[in-house]
């Protein structure tokens, strides 16, 4: 009887790792772009929840936080002028988020047209803003 070998011959094993290698060089560089991405996606939903706040403000009190008030107003009522007459007892939000970069959010409101945004990987300096466009 022949007696079968068991195990990888150094050629096979080196083939092998040669395809890992391959892969990994095509693979690595696609996973590693994928935590700004997932940033990315983090501030665009944390956006459409401060605007689904701000749309329920707005429904209770007739306005949208001035730009003075700022976001602060859906976490605590506002005691400068216009004084909401029927904030919400116990807010809109429990607290307000910062963005996956540690920068608070920033919102803007022009005649009515609020715009939340974040400043993005690249901060103040950059030109990464990402924003809800301003409704």
């Amino acid at each position: 009887m022949l007696k079968q070998s068991q195990g990888f011959t150094l050629i096979e094993v080196m083939v092998v790792v040669v395809i890992l290698g391959i892969l990994a060089a095509i693979i690595v560089p696609k996973i590693m772009s994928r935590p700004e991405q997932a940033r990315i996606v983090k501030v665009k939903q944390d956006i459409l929840a401060i605007q689904s706040a701000l749309d329920l403000y707005k429904l209770d009190n007739g306005v949208y936080p001035t730009t003075d008030q700022g976001l602060q107003a859906l976490v605590t009522k506002p005691s400068t002028p216009p004084i909401p007459q029927n904030w919400k007892s116990d807010g809109y939000l429990q607290q307000l988020p910062m963005d996956p970069w540690g920068q608070a959010y920033q919102y803007v409101n022009e005649d009515d047209k609020v715009k939340i945004f974040s400043y993005g990987p690249k901060g103040k300096e950059g030109n990464s803003e990402i924003s809800n466009g301003g409704s």
